[in-house]
């Protein structure tokens, strides 16, 4: 650890970044990363960047009382603690400014329209489960039927071919911070992305229009455990992996 590296940095553990899923964060996070290590804070790390439609503030920016979604709104602020969480919250303003600015806005109008409550009521809850554990498939219909029907053995197995004409993405910052720590159980919210998107930025633009207030009161997702996901975990090469019903669930 360098001279002058935040306290906190020590007890982080290392980021794996040659994992399949973190293809798509590597550049961003591990120059983050390396100016933490430095001496930067966080939200400081995060501004050089300098891809986020928001500036990142210490967590004592936001005013007490003030609902964190609120503030961001008004502000154009997001306020940043130390730590994998919003470490990974940062990089997906970055990667996904457009879907993190829609997801912002629905949350502020939502909040406008009813207050903050204890219960967040059907579209906020929605809002929140995409915002922190959402995943992006774009895939032929097949796989996306099996995936529906949490048929596990047609899905990772029969279809298994097929997973080289889909793309998956995660997006939840929670989510990424999870798999920092891979295990079988942990299970993403995939929310379909159109097959002819082939950028990241057209996925951003296109998730963006597509998500709304009455689609995420219909909760638009499925369950995928993204260690069955093929070429991303070397022990589901032995399809005994799939037999674990506390993971691999069947439908109700």
């Amino acid at each position: 650890m360098a001279v002058g590296a935040p306290a906190s940095i020590a007890s982080m553990p290392q980021i794996d970044w040659d994992r399949p899923w973190l293809d798509l964060w590597r550049e961003p996070g591990q120059r983050v990363m390396q100016a933490v290590v430095a001496g930067a804070t966080f939200h400081e790390a995060l501004n050089h960047e300098s891809a986020a439609p928001v500036r990142f503030v210490p967590q004592s920016e936001l005013p007490p009382g003030e609902a964190y979604e609120r503030y961001i709104f008004n502000s154009e602020q997001c306020p940043t603690r130390e730590g994998l969480h919003d470490f990974f919250n940062g990089l997906c303003w970055m990667r996904f400014p457009q879907t993190k600015q829609k997801l912002n806005q629905l949350q502020a109008f939502e909040i406008a329209a009813a207050g903050v409550a204890p219960l967040r009521g059907p579209v906020r809850d929605a809002l929140t489960v995409f915002d922190e554990n959402a995943a992006f498939l774009s895939a032929p219909q097949p796989l996306w039927d099996a995936l529906i029907a949490k048929d596990w053995q047609q899905l990772f197995v029969g279809l298994r071919p097929l997973w080289q004409q889909a793309r998956l993405v995660l997006f939840g910052h929670a989510l990424l911070e999870k798999l920092v720590y891979p295990r079988k159980p942990i299970t993403a919210h995939v929310y379909r992305a159109q097959p002819a998107i082939d950028s990241i930025a057209g996925m951003d633009a296109w998730v963006a229009s597509d998500l709304s207030p009455d689609k995420l009161a219909t909760k638009p997702f499925a369950p995928l455990p993204v260690l069955g996901v093929p070429g991303w975990w070397l022990e589901n090469e032995n399809f005994s992996f799939y037999d674990d019903s506390l993971v691999f669930r069947s439908r109700r």
